[in-house]
């Protein structure tokens, strides 16, 4: 049989970094590598799923979701993110990775240059490569944020969008409203994209969540109910921009997916509309799971700051690879730094949605193997 030739786009690129620690890993492992809640979805959303299914709501539905969820999105963004956008400038998609996709294929033309904080979430960099982009480096500052000064530095005639993500995965940092504003104000100076990357919003433990959105129309909002809801596996994300970026990612969105999955998005309205007691549980919970854990890391030598939102801590080690090997041959499931780019060596990423007694059980062994 002759060589298949392949997309020089999706060939140059490795699969993903934490796909590969979870999949070397046993199965009677400690999971502290995962970025998704051990916490059921809540009951009211899924009686929702189920009289959705019961009633035989199992079509496709508008392209760009059910009316009443973009309904609620809207005054979800109006009422919490400080912006306005009608129901006609929402997508509801197949969660933010579909979100993310749909964004930056409406954006780029080859070689066209996007903004990533290194290190930075794994898919970032991924999804402006297949679609012909070039991905371009920005380092962190000390506390682990993408600050306005190294973005302008960044800035040539080819960039075309920053991806800014806060809460952050991998750091857990959290983005002052000083340098939103300020970032946003780059966007609109430059006539740049912000495509901002905001599914652990409801996850702060000190500081704001602030929208870049509410300073500038220059930005694509991505938001998801999977992280805030339990709701992971559910696959349900929304992007909300004005009108001229919403009609350019409805047409990717029409070929690829069509409409998100129906009963999903029945669920998520109960999420959205519903009561938020899950969600403070849940981040009252990761707030005290990141106590424990931190300071349990900082008494075992890593230095570790305290993570002000998401759930996960980045603590630096000596060796990122060899940390994360020596974990994983022990039993406990991390990701190391540079899964998130060549800035992540020097650091381990751990998550804290895991139960409190893996991660004092982790704790226990990482103190006889490090």
């Amino acid at each position: 049989m002759k060589e298949i030739k392949f997309s020089e786009n999706v060939t140059r690129i490795d699969t993903s970094g934490i796909r590969k620690i979870f999949e070397a890993a046993g199965s009677d492992a400690i999971n502290l590598g995962l970025g998704q809640p051990d916490f059921d979805t809540p009951g009211h959303i899924k009686a929702a799923a189920i009289k959705a299914i019961n009633e035989g709501f199992t079509g496709y539905t508008a392209g760009t979701g059910i009316p009443e969820l973009r309904e609620a999105l809207s005054s979800k963004f109006r009422e919490e993110n400080g912006f306005s956008v009608s129901p006609e400038e929402i997508i509801v998609t197949s969660g933010a990775s579909e979100a993310l996709t749909i964004a930056l294929a409406a954006l780029l033309n080859p070689g066209d240059e996007v903004l990533i904080s290194n290190p930075g979430f794994v898919s970032y960099n991924a999804l402006t490569e297949i679609l012909n982009g070039k991905a371009v480096s920005v380092p962190l500052a000390e506390d682990l944020t993408m600050k306005p000064e190294t973005v302008l530095e960044k800035i040539t005639p080819k960039t075309r969008a920053i991806v800014l993500n806060s809460p952050s995965n991998p750091t857990g940092a959290v983005a002052s409203r000083a340098d939103i504003r300020a970032l946003a104000e780059i966007a609109n100076d430059h006539n740049i994209t912000i495509i901002s990357d905001e599914v652990y919003e409801y996850f702060i433990y000190e500081g704001e969540h602030v929208s870049p959105a509410s300073y500038s129309d220059n930005v694509i909002t991505v938001n998801a109910t999977s992280k805030s809801y339990a709701m992971t596996g559910w696959r349900l994300g929304y992007v909300a921009a004005r009108k001229d970026y919403i009609g350019q990612m409805l047409k990717v969105h029409q070929y690829i997916q069509a409409c998100a999955n129906s009963i999903s998005q029945k669920a998520a309205y109960a999420a959205v509309t519903g009561p938020k007691d899950s969600v403070n549980a849940m981040r009252e919970e990761f707030r005290k799971r990141r106590d424990v854990l931190v300071k349990g890391l900082n008494e075992l030598g890593m230095e570790c700051a305290l993570p002000r939102g998401a759930f996960y801590a980045f603590p630096k080690v000596s060796n990122s690879t060899e940390v994360a090997s020596k974990m994983i041959s022990n039993g406990i499931i991390i990701v190391p730094g540079t899964a998130f780019g060549s800035e992540g060596d020097g650091y381990i990423r751990i998550s804290y949605a895991a139960s409190m007694k893996d991660i004092e059980r982790a704790l226990s062994i990482m103190e006889k193997v490090l």
